[in-house]
């Protein structure tokens, strides 16, 4: 069964807490919900009194939203899981901070998923849900999970992608390298809306890093750290028009 979690349910409908409440109950024996809040102040009230290792909560509540009160707490020692109707914005800053989020109404097996992946203590949870408040209204910073660690990194300072089997190396500037445990695919779905382009099926790249086009058959990007990235043919008159629409 794993450790057990307290849990503390923060949202404004008492409908929504109790079918929540009873999913827990049926699927997640693992959590123990040891505390209720209607709003925001509720909230910053109890977890100022209870310790909790997770937190559901919702994001629209009458007294302001979900970050608010995050954003309000001197020091966060639980892990979140947000609760939200649909909100493409606020869906997307999740993903780039690495926070769990679900969709109302809550479908049994996204709920089961999400607790699976909380851990009681985990060490990162203050700066993913810094790096969430921080990425509101302009996404600036990603979460990028590796093998030990997480790191917190502008999405700025991304040079380019790679594929690399079932992971993704991250070139940054600096010189520096990471490799992620995710998909480039996951990645480019991320990053596009963001001025990054597929330019070949094992490559992403930063449109704003580019030094030079050399022309050929679909032609080779040399970035500006000096790398030379493979464009594939069939993705050239993309890639001219993603230019023309940045510059």
């Amino acid at each position: 069964m794993g450790h057990l979690l307290k849990a503390i349910l923060i949202d404004d409908e008492d409908n929504a807490r109790f079918a929540l409440r009873n999913l827990l109950k049926a699927h997640c024996p693992n959590v123990d919900v040891i505390g209720e809040a209607k709003c925001v102040s509720e909230g910053q009230s109890i977890l100022t009194k209870i310790k909790a290792d997770l937190v559901f909560l919702d994001v629209q509540m009458p007294d302001g939203t979900g970050f608010d009160l995050l954003a309000g707490l001197e020091r966060i020692d639980f892990q979140v899981i947000f609760a939200s109707a649909y909100d493409y914005f606020a869906i997307t800053a999740f993903r780039f901070s690495a926070v769990d989020y679900l969709l109302k109404p809550i479908i049994v097996n996204d709920l089961c998923s999400a607790v699976a992946k909380i851990k009681a203590n985990d060490k990162f949870a203050q700066d993913k849900v810094k790096t969430l408040i921080d990425n509101q209204g302009t996404v600036k910073k990603i979460a990028l999970p590796s093998m030990e660690e997480v790191n917190f990194v502008k999405v700025d300072d991304i040079i380019r992608c790679e594929s690399d089997n079932n992971y993704t190396r991250f070139f940054l500037q600096g010189n520096t390298q990471i490799l992620v445990s995710k998909t480039l695919k996951e990645y480019e779905d991320l990053l596009e809306p963001m001025g990054f382009f597929r330019c070949h099926k094992s490559s992403l790249i930063n449109l704003k890093f580019i030094k030079k086009y050399i022309k050929g058959e679909g032609g080779t990007i040399i970035m500006e750290d000096g790398s030379s990235v493979e464009l594939s043919r069939r993705r050239k008159e993309d890639f001219f028009n993603a230019i023309q629409n940045r510059y």
